[in-house]
């Protein structure tokens, strides 16, 4: 950097040309060759830094493993207390260095695996601690024994896919077999035949007739199922048979044309092209209709969670048959939604999603089994606090998972019909340290029927907001501005407060929505400051507007950080806060609906009359402002707050 620095140097020339051109690459070659040494030493420092992470990230994993085996040989209620305590700590610095590697990836999938596995680790934190706490209260019981194993067990599990997913490793270095599903498979083999048209021997038949088997094999999920019903079932067959009797058609008509390329066989080609890509549309069409048809009743069926109450009135009660009764219901009802699971995958359309569903999966396979032993546990030792609040931690968890099915679902139709399914939610949660003091006084509020029913109309506007930015920021040639991103992370936090509104989504509770108004809050803020930014770069003619447009939003995110912040008591107080937070997201969404196409209208303007935008500043000045990425813009749906909130209230064990 010196070296380029002195070698460009206006002031060191002490002869310039006569023809007052000032020439300042005096030496060509030094320059060309600093430069290569400094872009090679910034990507060294680049690919250092990021083995330094990833060694955090290890050695905060190998921490949590070491105190989990401690955790698991503990004899008695004092000791487990305190390793606990350390346990807690050592999981939030983990869930923290994770919670920013996944905001790092690039990778869709990977982000997804990310997310999924931080999931199993936040569930997984109560469980282990209300299964603990059995164990040790009920020391010769074998269900609580095994209840206890398995949460150990998928949290190893979960720990292991995070070192896999930061190191880009695979155990034993076998490679990852990505799932294939139908929706993947069809617009695979729709591509290659669309490619006909340019390119008539770039495959052979027989790899496209492979491809084709390869999908219908999978329609076989949907046949062979028990909970398809008799009409799905009949019309993908039918369209499966036809899909071969097209591709018949197309491969005749297509060695045709390799031999003789005239006008008539050129024009069968197209007419087969396009009935083999219909049927295809057809019976993606199909399986997608069987797969969220059954979703939606299974979900509706199961929301009352009849078997899960009954499971916890005859623990308490110690009827040991009539517990043998109900858990025989929960695997069946188990068996139905891993089912749903599967099917879903295959119509998901996107690899998150994908992953979303084969993590929905695994959740119900392994939490079933745990809720089983916990309720047989609980009817053994029927007057056992412990065994009882063991049980309520893994209906729980097997209630979040059927929440976060009907969001899904909903995304999986999204992407079929062209809307965005991929909302991010954004929370960012706080650090070890801060807040904590706190933490005692917090009181979780969800809001009862009545309440959603008053506010539903609010959060509709609020959705529709949400998609019109969205357009909004679509309609951008960078995606990468820094003015789009923050819109995006705004409306995607706007979009979860939405969620809350249907009682949906990762917001659980009024505190939730609270804490997320003041991030939406923060992150307008940092939009103001990209548009004061943009504001320097445009005609002046135009940096009046800009400039009152950011303060009208400054001043807006500051009235919803005072609402957020200010303490409410009582029912009704605390839903006229959630009512005020909304409204005056709403109004922030507004704004953001008329700033966004302001913005893109002068940046526009300004491109168009070459060179209106202003210089930028030197590189020696300090430009790190209004570019540099802070940790709160990060998705990061591991419950850093709920485990806190664990963590600090740990006294209440000692009383036991």
């Amino acid at each position: 950097g010196e070296t380029i620095a002195q070698l460009t140097d206006v002031a060191s020339l002490d002869h310039p040309e006569s023809d007052s051109h000032i020439t300042i690459f005096t030496d060509k070659t030094g320059v060309v060759k600093a430069a290569r040494l400094l872009l090679s030493s910034v990507t060294k420092v680049l690919v250092l830094a990021d083995r330094i992470v990833i060694k955090q990230i290890i050695t905060s994993r190998n921490k949590v493993l070491a105190t989990m085996e401690q955790l698991e040989k503990v004899s008695s209620f004092q000791e487990f207390v305190q390793i606990f305590s350390q346990f807690g700590n050592e999981m939030v610095e983990f869930a923290h260095l994770t919670g920013d590697r996944q905001n790092d990836l690039k990778d869709e999938k990977k982000k997804a695996r990310m997310a999924a596995s931080r999931a199993v680790l936040e569930k997984c934190t109560m469980m282990l601690l209300t299964a603990s706490k059995t164990c040790l209260r009920h020391p010769d019981c074998e269900s609580a024994r095994i209840n206890k194993d398995g949460v150990f067990h998928r949290m190893r599990l979960a720990l292991e896919q995070v070192i896999e997913i930061v190191t880009d490793s695979r155990p034993n270095g076998e490679n990852e077999m990505a799932p294939i599903s139908i929706y993947s498979g069809i617009k695979e083999f729709k591509n290659k035949v669309e490619g006909l048209r340019e390119n008539l021997y770039f495959l052979s038949k027989e790899n496209l007739s492979t491809m084709l088997e390869v999908i219908l094999e999978h329609t076989e999920d949907f046949t062979d199922s028990a909970y398809t019903s008799h009409e799905h079932r009949e019309h993908i067959l039918e369209l499966s048979k036809q899909a071969k009797m097209e591709l018949e058609q197309l491969v005749s008509v297509w060695m045709q044309a390799q031999n003789q390329k005239t006008k008539d066989l050129m024009e069968d080609l197209e007419v087969a092209i396009l009935k083999t890509c219909q049927c295809m549309n057809e019976l993606k069409r199909e399986v997608h209709s069987a797969a969220t048809s059954l979703a939606a009743d299974l979900l509706k069926y199961h929301t009352d969670h009849m078997v899960l109450k009954a499971l916890k009135i005859t623990g308490v009660e110690g009827n040991l048959e009539a517990v043998a009764e109900y858990t025989c219901k929960l695997s069946e009802q188990k068996e139905q939604l891993v089912e749903m699971c599967r099917l879903l995958r295959h119509v998901s359309g996107t690899e998150p999603l994908e992953i979303t569903c084969i993590h929905a999966e695994d959740t119900f396979q392994v939490t079933g089994p745990q809720i089983i032993s916990a309720a047989e546990t609980l009817a053994l030792h029927p007057s056992s606090k412990i065994a009882k609040e063991n049980l309520e931690v893994f209906c729980e968890a097997w209630e979040s998972q059927l929440s976060d099915m009907s969001l899904l679902l909903r995304e999986i139709n999204d992407v079929f019909e062209g809307r965005r399914g991929e909302k991010r939610v954004y929370l960012s949660l706080p650090r070890p340290g801060k807040h904590n003091a706190n933490l005692k006084a917090l009181k979780p509020v969800k809001l009862d029927t009545e309440e959603q029913a008053k506010i539903a109309k609010l959060g509709l506007e609020l959705h529709l907001l949400t998609s019109d930015v969205d357009s909004e920021t679509e309609k951008w040639e960078d995606q990468e501005n820094e003015i789009v991103q923050h819109g995006q992370g705004m409306s995607s936090m706007a979009y979860s407060m939405y969620l809350f509104t249907r009682g949906e989504g990762l917001l659980k509770t009024t505190q939730d929505l609270f804490h997320q108004a003041e991030i939406f809050a923060t992150e307008g803020t940092k939009l103001a400051s990209a548009l004061h930014a943009l504001s320097d770069q445009v005609h002046n003619d135009d940096k009046p507007l800009l400039l009152l447009e950011a303060e009208k939003l400054i001043s807006m995110c500051k009235q919803l950080q005072i609402t957020a912040k200010a303490s409410a008591q009582g029912k009704s107080a605390t839903f006229s806060k959630v009512d005020a937070c909304i409204l005056k997201t709403r109004n922030v969404m507004t704004l953001l609906c008329q700033l966004l196409p302001l913005c893109c209208k002068l940046l526009k303007k300004n491109k168009a009359g070459n060179g209106c935008l202003k210089p930028a500043p030197p590189w020696k000045e300090d430009r790190t402002g209004t570019n540099a990425r802070t940790p709160e813009r990060r998705v990061d749906t591991f419950g850093i707050k709920s485990l806190e909130n664990h963590v600090t209230n740990m006294t209440f064990l000692e009383s036991k």
